[in-house]
């Protein structure tokens, strides 16, 4: 005989939504005020009153990132007290994450060697060791000195990022004065996603660049276009113009990957950042679930389940017959395989396809001046 029973058991599948730290980026610096604290903000924010009413690059490049990010900006400030050592921003970015999961890094004091750039590197493989975040990084790069002409000042920063390998790393030479807060709130504005480069035109001109006029170098030389594109070439990211185009645009997010690497424009290692974020949340899920297992019905069920996120980043739109591409391509067969290499072992693979962006555009004109077709 059994005893008559009923139980009713609550399945949670995880379909909800996650906490998007996308377009959230942490900015560190030297100030008086507010030292040693996380500060949260967003476009209502007094920063005279959490940075002080002096002008500084820290708050120059948080008000610059406002501006550029547009509407639905927010982000974090960790300020740093004058005199503190170089290598203390690396403490304030470990201390922050106990306040704010990030997508990014803004370090606004100028670094001037390469051990700024080698320690954002190693905080990334940190952040993701102990955090399982994945963080990249815009460094603030100082401009011409004193006497110094623009043709020494390009020898002296190819020698700053020579030999360095770090994709999830921008450097980013203040020759305006605001440019890694302008390209900050370029990756954070909604009004594109994280797939969106910041060289894009159609999102409108660069604002509140920290100089209205063009820079001169420490003999007094006007900035040229030239100067910009050895600049970009040597890995840096930088704005530029075109002429006859009224306004200041981006050139390119460029990071420090290596020449053939994967992730040398900062949107390709945006949205790989992004999967693995959301995969990650996944796959944590799974851990001693039976359901995932060997069988070819358990395969097919969650090669669906981890493709979950790419369907979610691949959703366009269309307005006025114009299609707006999701972040990613639509997932296709097979881009998701699950392998297991022993009864508890199991490894999982993801294709991430990204859309072609038009960074070169060609056109070619051709006269046609036959009488084939004429009235």
């Amino acid at each position: 005989m059994t005893w008559p029973v009923v139980q009713i058991n609550q399945v949670n599948q995880l379909q909800g939504e996650t906490d998007e730290i996308e377009r959230v980026l942490l900015f560190v610096g030297t100030g008086d005020t507010n030292t040693g604290k996380t500060l949260a903000v967003n476009t209502q924010s007094d920063l005279d009153a959490l940075l002080g009413a002096d002008a500084s690059p820290l708050k120059g490049m948080v008000s610059a990132a406002m501006l550029n990010a547009g509407q639905n900006w927010s982000g974090f400030i960790r300020v740093l007290a004058s005199g503190e050592e170089p290598e203390s921003w690396v403490d304030a970015v470990r201390a922050a994450q106990q306040v704010a999961s990030v997508e990014g890094v803004v370090f606004a004091d100028d670094i001037a060697d390469k051990a700024a750039i080698n320690e954002a590197a190693k905080l990334r493989a940190e952040l993701l060791a102990k955090y399982g975040r994945w963080v990249w990084f815009i460094l603030a790069v100082q401009g011409p000195q004193d006497g110094e002409a623009w043709a020494d000042y390009l020898e002296r920063l190819s020698t700053l990022q020579s030999g360095i390998a770090a994709e999830s790393v921008q450097l980013v030479p203040r020759l305006w004065g605001n440019e890694p807060g302008v390209l900050a709130g370029r990756l954070c504005s909604r009004a594109v996603t994280i797939a969106d480069s910041p060289c894009r035109v159609a999102t409108g001109a660069l604002v509140d660049m920290g100089a209205d006029d063009l820079p001169v170098d420490g003999t007094g030389a006007t900035l040229e276009l030239a100067t910009l594109q050895a600049l970009e070439s040597q890995r840096y990211s930088v704005p530029m113009w075109y002429p006859d185009y009224d306004g200041y645009y981006w050139a390119d997010g460029r990071t420090l990957d290596v020449e053939g690497g994967d992730y040398q424009a900062i949107e390709y290692l945006r949205i790989v950042d992004k999967v693995a974020r959301r995969v990650r949340l996944q796959a944590i899920a799974k851990l001693g679930d039976r359901s995932l297992n060997s069988t070819p019905g358990s395969i097919a069920a969650h090669q669906s389940y981890f493709a979950k996120t790419l369907r979610e980043m691949a959703v366009t739109s269309q307005i006025n017959g114009v299609t707006f591409p999701g972040e990613v391509k639509p997932p296709q067969d097979g881009d998701v395989t699950i392998v297991w290499k022993s009864s508890t072992q199991v490894e999982i693979y993801i294709v991430v396809r990204p859309y072609e962006c038009p960074k070169g555009i060609t056109v070619s004109i051709v006269l046609d001046t036959s009488l084939a077709g004429s009235e």
